[in-house]
């Protein structure tokens, strides 16, 4: 059984947002954060019976900033802002980027800089736990003044209002999935309804779960850029070690490393090592495979760095500070999480490229050295896995769309309040699209490196490529005729998204 997360002093990690955004981890409020908590809502409290006006307390919010809202009406705005900010529209969002959303302004709650009460982070708390997932939809953030109506969603389900999904993923209304967990539906108070919507965290955790999935797809890339190199007779030459010291970047170091550690003791690789081989140099996308490789794992280290820091932090707006001041600030602003999430579908984009290209070679009768056209048992009856490589190429080239970057746009808002504005949600959203598509790229590529390197036979291919190629063949089966080709996709797919490989 997992251990709980910890929600205190101490910054959260990667780890913790996965364990309970897709491992289902139960959350516990340390003592330390309840200490903070009560301390800073005592300064709330203080304010909110204060005549001078103090911004999210006693006064309207964004444009109508300027408004003082009088004591008797208080609890009733912060109710107000949450109903009218959970404006969402579209379809919704992955159950796990919700519950990663929830927990990193839960994470924030408990750090006593926001002003809620106990009470209201301890609900929170108890709704992750007990497994109610909000209803969020696709559109609504742009990712400046928080995520605000994704946030709003999930504040909205935990006042009782609005829809969620059960532990068991039924779609129920928020005030019966909470009386069903034995959960009060919380009466905001003062500053409450805007410390739980003012927050990066939609944006933050589509960046955390991004970075752990393409972490691992680009230890695929390499596995099946060497089945590749393998299948088309190229040379592992190029991998070595002293070579790749030349120009020390880490990733591509690894990379060299993990596609030369996968060659080892290929039958297939030795069978042209002699004198009698006439190639000079194979093509770019076999030989460049651990530059391109691995310029996106150092892309995906910076973007944990960025995450890291963000994991660290503490996003509301006004923040109460640690000697009792309210102050208003900037930190909403998604800009450093929007440039990394645009970032990394720069290097997702490329690495899916180069993985068609080699693909491509493979099918290609006048460069694949020896393999028969398209990989087709009986070529003009069969087409092989031509059309596979149109599929490469169509999500490639969405791919290439998806690059373009989101965070370079702003639409003002507000009545010009919110005149500068991030757009981070949307880069999450076209990056997780992006991760897909890679996804699915590297399995075409690994389906088509596999039937490559069993017509290769009776040379056998290494035994790490040859443990792969067994890991499919107990889903899809060995070259023949023509056969229905997408669920072979798909499975290759599957193996991929359950970490098989």
């Amino acid at each position: 059984m997992q251990q709980p997360v910890q929600l205190g002093p101490k910054p959260l990690t990667r780890a913790d947002v996965h364990a309970v955004a897709r491992g289902d981890a139960r959350v516990e409020i340390t003592e330390a954060a309840r200490e903070a908590v009560t301390a800073a809502r005592a300064h709330i409290d203080r304010l909110a019976t204060a005549e001078r006006p103090t911004y999210g307390v006693s006064t309207g919010f964004g444009a109508l900033a300027v408004r003082h809202i009088p004591p008797d009406r208080r609890a009733a705005l912060q109710q107000s802002l949450v109903r009218s900010h959970a404006a969402g529209a579209g379809p919704e969002v992955e159950r796990e980027v919700v519950r990663a959303l929830v927990l990193l302004r839960l994470k924030t709650l408990a750090s006593g800089h926001t002003g809620v009460r106990l009470e209201t982070a301890e609900a929170m708390a108890a709704m992750l736990n007990a497994g109610i997932t909000p209803v969020v939809h696709e559109f609504g953030s742009l990712g400046c003044s928080g995520d605000l109506a994704p946030l709003s969603a999930a504040a909205l389900a935990l006042t009782g209002e609005g829809d969620v999904r059960d532990a068991d993923g039924a779609l129920v209304p928020a005030a019966v999935a909470l009386a069903a967990a034995g959960i009060e539906p919380v009466r905001l108070a003062e500053k409450e309804g805007l410390a739980l919507i003012n927050g990066t965290d939609g944006m933050l955790g589509m960046l955390v779960l991004a970075i752990r999935d393409l972490d691992y797809l680009l230890d695929v890339a390499d596995l099946t850029a060497a089945m590749s190199v393998e299948a088309l007779l190229g040379t592992d030459r190029v991998f070595a070690a002293d070579l790749h010291a030349l120009r020390p970047h880490p990733g591509q170091g690894r990379s060299a490393r993990r596609m030369a550690e996968i060659l080892r003791g290929s039958e297939i690789m030795d069978s042209h090592r002699g004198p009698d081989c006439t190639r000079v140099q194979d093509a770019y996308s076999l030989r460049c495979s651990p530059q391109v490789h691995g310029a996106a794992r150092d892309t995906v280290a910076y973007a944990a760095t960025v995450a890291d820091r963000e994991l660290a932090s503490s996003i509301d707006n006004p923040v109460v500070l640690a000697d009792g001041r309210v102050e208003s600030n900037g930190n909403f602003h998604g800009a450093p999480i929007a440039y990394v999430l645009d970032f990394l579908a720069i290097p997702t984009a490329d690495v899916a490229s180069i993985a068609e290209r080699r693909t491509d070679r493979m099918l290609d009768v006048s460069r694949s050295h020896g393999l028969p056209p398209f990989l087709a048992h009986d070529p003009g009856v069969d087409s092989g896995h031509m059309i596979a490589q149109y599929t490469q190429a169509a999500i490639v080239s969405e791919l290439k769309r998806l690059a373009v970057p989101a965070s370079v746009d702003s639409i003002p808002s507000s009545a010009m309040q919110e005149d500068h504005v991030s757009m981070g949600w949307s880069a999450a959203r076209k990056l997780r699209q992006a991760v897909d598509g890679l996804r699915r790229v590297l399995a075409i590529e690994f389906l088509t490196a596999a039937r490559a390197l069993d017509l290769r036979k009776p040379l056998n291919p290494a035994p790490a490529t040859a443990a792969a190629v067994a890991k499919l063949r107990e889903h899809v089966p060995g070259p023949g005729p023509d056969r229905h080709l997408a669920p072979e996709i798909a499975a290759a797919e599957d193996l991929i998204r359950k970490g098989a490989l």
